[in-house]
């Protein structure tokens, strides 16, 4: 393993989830900027992540055959060009095309990145190589969006997104560096995705991160403008609850590799999807006093990132040799998932208000448990009860 490649690769997925899910914390700023309703604002999360979730997969396989270098670099400076022309956006419409260009950007970096940490690193240690490259989304949800969000709220809203391109275009320079020139091996090709996206099961398995992780977008993509509201809180108040979340992310992406080991990956994932249920209702029971809306939303995130870990084992595990199409549909699967959410929160919000969102997540999470009761498909190769 080349020396310090999967801290840049980590740093690139940081630079990544900062750029993607900033939407959340600066929701407000960039309604009142574009003179847009919550809603609306919440449309500029929703177009990318469908955006990434349709171009993703698609555009790894286009350029299988281009050296990872090559790729990766690219693809960072697609997405810092997309957060440029974000900062510069007149309007929505403006806003939402320059997300497309971003999301293919990022589209182009997060699964190949995992693809190189996955050839380079020992067979016995890609799971430990796998999440010190996916930490950084984590980390983006700790120290990266609640940033953004302070810097939103500061200096505006397009002062955030220069501050992601400047990152981004940054870590290009990184991944030029530091990911070795050459480095090809065998690439996914548009016959290998087809002949996932024809198996049924796998799917159905794969498909599941959209089903869990679009539950709690339908909250998530509204929790700014929801703290406003219910509890009164401005800059200071909605970033520190982000990065309350961010920890309860952190905490919940180690704990769920140990739960996974421990239970299983089906049982983990199926405890953790009921207790969405349970726990996103009660965001619409707000107000409550402070530190118990801030020790709700820890808990929640904790039991949201928790599940990362135990459905990569799954899948893994389900899908054998094509494993790493399943890993990258499964990336695709997370922004499908926020696209989901974020839409089916949009119409919620719009109709019922936003104290309504944390009851209609709840209900999603039910949908997310008959799914993952759906998709249990014991295999031969697992013995962790898949």
């Amino acid at each position: 393993m080349p020396a310090g490649l999967i801290p840049v690769l980590s740093l690139a997925n940081f630079v990544i989830g900062m750029g993607a899910f900033l939407v959340v914390g600066a929701l407000t700023p960039i309604a009142r900027g574009l003179s847009m309703s919550a809603a609306e604002a919440g449309s500029v999360l929703t177009v990318y992540a469908l955006s990434y979730a349709v171009l993703s997969p698609v555009l790894v396989a286009l350029t299988g055959r281009i050296g990872r270098r090559r790729v990766m670099t690219a693809g960072m400076v697609l997405f810092a060009a997309g957060a440029t022309a974000s900062a510069l956006a007149p309007s929505e419409g403006w806003l939402l095309a320059a997300r497309v260009l971003a999301a293919s950007g990022a589209g182009m970096t997060t699964p190949v990145a995992a693809a190189v940490a996955v050839a380079l690193a020992p067979p016995e240690a890609r799971g430990r190589v796998l999440a010190r490259v996916f930490l950084g989304l984590t980390l983006a949800q700790v120290a990266g969006v609640p940033f953004g969000s302070w810097v939103a709220y500061a200096h505006g809203w397009r002062a955030a997104f220069v501050l992601v391109a400047g990152l981004a275009a940054l870590a290009a320079v990184a991944i030029w560096i530091r990911v070795p020139a050459g480095l090809s091996f065998q690439p996914v090709r548009l016959a290998d995705l087809a002949a996932v996206l024809r198996a049924p099961r796998l799917m159905l398995a794969i498909l599941f991160t959209a089903s869990f992780l679009g539950a709690i977008y339908v909250p998530f993509t509204y929790v700014a403008p929801l703290l406003e509201t219910t509890l009164g809180l401005g800059r200071d108040g909605v970033t520190l609850a982000l990065v309350i979340a961010g920890a309860g992310a952190v905490v919940g992406n180690l704990a769920g590799g140990r739960m996974s080991d421990r239970l299983g990956p089906y049982r983990s994932l199926l405890i953790l999807a009921c207790l969405q249920v349970g726990l996103m209702p009660l965001l619409s029971l707000l107000p409550v006093p402070l530190a118990a809306a801030f020790a709700l939303i820890f808990v929640w995130m904790a039991a949201g990132y928790a599940f990362n870990a135990g459905q990569q084992v799954r899948l893994v595990a389900l899908a054998g040799a094509r494993a790493p199409v399943a890993l990258s549909l499964h990336a695709a699967s997370i922004y499908l998932g926020a696209a989901i959410g974020a839409a089916a929160g949009g119409v919620v919000v719009a109709r019922y208000g936003v104290g309504a969102a944390g009851l209609a997540g709840g209900i999603a999470a039910l949908g997310a448990v008959v799914h993952i009761v759906m998709s249990r498909q014991p295999v031969d190769t697992d013995r962790a009860d898949a």
